[in-house]
């Protein structure tokens, strides 16, 4: 007896990326409009899965160059621009034979998308990484100074001592290891892409709980960004005790 529509479309919903070759061959033959589009589905499906495998692939490129080095960590920082709260660097070691997809810089994710990554980020990779300077450091020692040190502690976190760093952009000063700095590292190397969305993940939940504390500032929005709501805000109530005093000199 022949498979109704509504049962094949079930099946698809349920199948998995490992299953959907099947599915296809299963169901090809099948001439019912409505089943020719579901196969087209699967196979757009199967179509976007290689394509994001390619990209990761291309995102190995500095990891296969350094792969002589045993540990290879990844360096990324969120946090320098926001009006509030700490400036939070992380450091990833992934494995290497790392096979995780949809890596990517953590700003071209969507916030379920970074969860779910984190998540898995956190099981796989073989150590992790996290280093703050708080905004009372930012105000001492400026911005830039303050992200070198959450990064020089994010590193002296990691579980391993790692053999080469590749870093977003910059060098770090007081480090002894080697140092790749890669301009748009997070979007060209899956260790700092790691690192991106373990600091954004971090940063982000922290800031969700200010929101808590503080939440005229729509903190759990804006994450201490200057969004309008936020600096209304400030121009309203004044300063809370974790906004940057340098950064909000103007309001």
């Amino acid at each position: 007896m022949e498979k109704k529509i509504s049962e094949i479309k079930m099946e698809l919903q349920a199948a998995t990326l490992e299953e959907l070759p099947l599915f296809v061959e299963n169901y090809k033959q099948d001439e019912r409009n409505g089943v020719q589009k579901l196969v087209e589905t699967a196979n757009k499906k199967l179509q976007a899965y290689e394509k994001e495998i390619l990209r990761i692939e291309q995102m190995k490129t500095y990891e296969k160059e350094y792969d002589t080095c045993q540990y290879i960590c990844g360096i990324d920082e969120v946090g320098r621009g926001p009006l509030a709260g700490p400036v939070v660097a992380g450091a990833v070691i992934l494995p290497k034979d790392c096979h995780i997809l949809y890596l990517n810089d953590s700003k071209q994710l969507s916030e379920k998308k970074r969860e779910e990554l984190y998540d898995i980020i956190m099981q796989e990779a073989v150590a992790v990484g996290i280093g703050y300077a708080s905004h009372e450091r930012i105000d001492e020692i400026n911005i830039l100074q303050a992200t070198y040190e959450a990064m020089r502690e994010a590193i002296s976190k990691l579980q391993v001592t790692p053999d080469i760093l590749l870093n977003d952009a910059v060098t770090i000063p007081g480090v002894s290891m080697k140092q790749v700095p890669i301009i748009k590292g997070d979007a060209k190397s899956i260790s700092i892409a790691a690192a991106s969305i373990v600091a954004k993940v971090t940063r982000d939940r922290l800031m969700v709980e200010m929101d808590k504390q503080y939440p005229e500032y729509h903190f759990a929005e804006n994450k201490g960004y200057g969004s309008q709501a936020h600096i209304e805000a400030l121009k309203k109530y004044g300063p809370t005790p974790i906004h940057r005093r340098s950064f909000i000199k103007n309001f």
